[in-house]
C-alpha cells in the first residue's frame, strides 16, 4: 500500500441510521450514539479520509448530533480537546444517503462510487486488498457505508458499486460494534504495513 494520506483523501465514510434493519428484519431508523460520533470521526481523521457523514432522517437525532459536534468545534470542548475538534471537523450530519452522495460528488465534481460493508458475506464481495487498489485512483471519490442496527437494507446493497467482504473472527459470532468494525476496516485499507 502507498502513503495512506494520499490514498485516503478521496474516500469518505458514512454511518447510516436509515434505512437499516432491526433484529426482526423490519426497516427502522436507529438512534445516534455519542460514542459512534466521536470514535468514527477519530478513525476517519487518523486515516486521512475526506469526510465522515452521519445519516439520519430523524430531525431530533440530527439536532443532537449537531449539538455534540458544535460543542467540540465552537464551544468549550474546542479548547479543551483540540484533537477531538480536528476529528469532528470531518463530520457532516445529513438527512439521507442521497444528500451525502450529492455533497461528496459536489466536492469532487465526479460521480462517487459506493462501497457497502456488512457482517454477512455475499457472492459479489471484494477483499480489502482489491478495494485498496481501487482507492489508488485519487480522482475517483468513494463513499464507504457502515450500517447500524442489524445492517443496511437490501435496497442500499443494490445501490452499491462494491460490497466489501466482512470481517471474520475465529468463530461463528460476528456482531461487532460499528465503531469497532469501522476502525478495523480502515486499518486494513489504509494502515501502514
Amino acid at each position: 500500500m502507498t502513503d495512506n494520506l494520499t490514498t485516503a483523501s478521496n474516500v469518505s465514510i458514512a454511518l447510516l441510521h436509515y434505512p437499516v434493519y432491526d433484529k426482526n428484519r423490519e426497516v427502522v431508523a436507529t438512534a445516534v450514539t455519542n460514542l459512534d460520533l466521536h470514535d468514527i470521526a477519530r478513525s476517519a481523521k487518523t486515516f486521512g479520509l475526506h469526510r465522515y457523514y452521519v445519516i439520519t432522517p430523524v430531525v431530533e437525532q440530527r439536532a443532537l448530533s449537531e449539538r455534540i459536534r458544535s460543542h467540540w468545534l465552537d464551544g468549550w470542548g474546542a479548547t479543551y480537546n483540540p484533537k477531538r475538534k480536528a476529528a469532528l471537523e470531518l463530520m457532516r450530519v445529513v438527512d439521507c444517503l442521497d444528500t451525502a452522495i450529492a455533497d461528496l460528488e459536489e466536492s469532487f465534481g465526479k460521480k462517487a462510487k459506493i462501497v457497502v460493508t456488512g457482517a454477512q458475506g455475499r457472492a459479489n464481495s471484494i477483499s480489502s486488498a482489491e478495494l485498496g487498489e481501487l482507492f489508488l485512483d485519487a480522482a475517483q471519490p468513494y463513499l464507504l457505508l457502515f450500517g447500524t442496527g442489524w445492517g443496511m437494507t437490501e435496497d442500499v446493497f443494490n445501490r452499491a458499486d462494491y460490497v466489501l467482504e466482512p470481517i471474520k473472527g475465529r468463530g461463528a459470532y460476528n456482531h461487532l460494534s460499528v465503531r469497532s468494525a469501522a476502525a478495523i476496516i480502515l486499518d486494513r485499507l489504509f494502515g501502514e504495513r
